[in-house]
């Protein structure tokens, strides 16, 4: 370890530091480290990420007038151990960069500390970060200098999005929900998921929000009296495109190889319908699946049809969106049923999480089983 540097910790100030914070998040490579680079384009807008929070913050680090660091974290109220009523207050942590000329100097140290500070004066109960599972420095800094526990390996899943639309079965009836009943389905089926948002409604009324789909075999009904089909499936779309682009920095050349010559095929042989891959390499937009819920034998068929209709959404209605994600828990079954492409995403990402107040929750958390299904909000992606 290096030495410590003195920097001054303070609040982000949107007037005289959006500028640097872009050119700090410019500097610093955000992706899987030995297999492609994904780089943010915040629009001008360093906060974005954690905007649509009940309650956010972000901290710059300055070292002689110059950022150095930056950190972002964001509160909410969450459903814990499984049980609807059992809600804990959460503070998630995201966004931490240091400018590689300051790295292992105690910065990125200070950001979490002052952090965390903030977290216990709002009296959260536990701290949570999501990072890759293979990022050495962020896992040392977290669980070995912090305390952190590995506590879940979500899997990140991403799925381009081609200009021919996807065919969809047509034994499968897609409904568009209201709010109103969206917000009932999830508080009655969903609930009791790990991390599952106390104001669901507010998620669901987000202009980002673009709205909730439930899937079921033709000939049935849905809704009727409350009841559902023997098999459905439901999920929420969220434009996540709309707060910042992404943009592939780096990637194999069988990549940039196949993405090019796809393309060239689909120019010239548009009847054969061929899968093309998007332009990655300029700024794009994405859309995250969120509230992926299924029930019945033939739900993960459902679930399929579902982001077969979101990829068409897609395709059709925003140009400039090029991939759908979502993120499930690693273990469950939901994710056999979501299409991916293995090269983008992250099968195994990491969450660790640390008490900050409330013990009993974090003991009772580590010993639910990993298999539990888990809500991630799309407010924090």
């Amino acid at each position: 370890m290096g030495f410590e540097e003195e920097a001054i910790i303070r609040s982000y100030d949107g007037q005289g530091d959006r500028a640097r914070v872009e050119d700090l998040e410019r500097r610093c490579e955000v992706g899987p480290s030995e297999r492609v680079y994904l780089f943010t384009d915040t629009m001008g807008d360093p906060i974005c990420r954690i905007r649509n929070s009940p309650m956010y913050k972000m901290l710059v680090a300055e070292l002689d007038r110059e950022l150095i660091g930056v950190i972002q974290g964001s509160i909410k109220v969450v459903t814990v151990h499984g049980r609807p009523r059992d809600l804990a207050r959460v503070g998630y942590i995201l966004g931490l960069r240091v400018a590689p000329l300051h790295r292992r100097k105690g910065i990125g140290s200070s950001l979490v500390r002052r952090l965390e500070e903030w977290f216990i004066a709002n009296d959260v109960d536990l701290a949570y970060m999501a990072t890759e599972k293979d990022n050495d420095a962020s896992v040392n800094l977290f669980v070995d200098k912090f305390g952190y526990i590995k506590f879940r390996t979500p899997a990140m899943l991403v799925n381009p999005v081609n200009c021919h639309p996807l065919h969809i079965s047509s034994n499968v009836v897609i409904q568009k929900i209201r709010i109103e009943e969206a917000e009932f389905l999830y508080r009655k089926f969903m609930a009791s998921m790990e991390f599952f948002p106390h104001d669901i409604h507010n998620v669901l009324r987000n202009k980002l929000s673009l709205g909730t789909w439930v899937a079921y075999p033709r000939g049935e009904s849905f809704g009727r009296g409350g009841q559902v089909p023997s098999s459905w499936a439901m999920l929420s779309v969220w434009n996540s495109g709309e707060l910042f682009k992404l943009r592939l920095g780096k990637a194999p050349l069988s990549c940039l190889l196949y993405t090019k010559s796809s393309r060239l095929m689909d120019k010239f042989f548009p009847c054969f319908k061929l899968p093309s891959l998007p332009d990655f390499f300029h700024p794009f937009g994405f859309y995250f699946m969120y509230g992926v819920h299924k029930d019945g034998p033939l739900s993960g068929k459902l679930v399929r049809s579902l982001c077969q209709f979101v990829h068409n959404m897609a395709a059709k209605s925003n140009k400039d969106c090029k991939v759908i994600v979502t993120e499930v828990a690693g273990h469950d079954t939901v994710r056999h049923h979501i299409p991916h492409w293995k090269l983008l995403s992250c099968l195994e990402d990491l969450w660790c999480m640390k008490a900050l107040k409330n013990e009993l929750v974090h003991e009772e958390l580590t010993k639910t089983p990993p298999e539990r299904a888990l809500f991630v909000d799309p407010r924090e992606v």
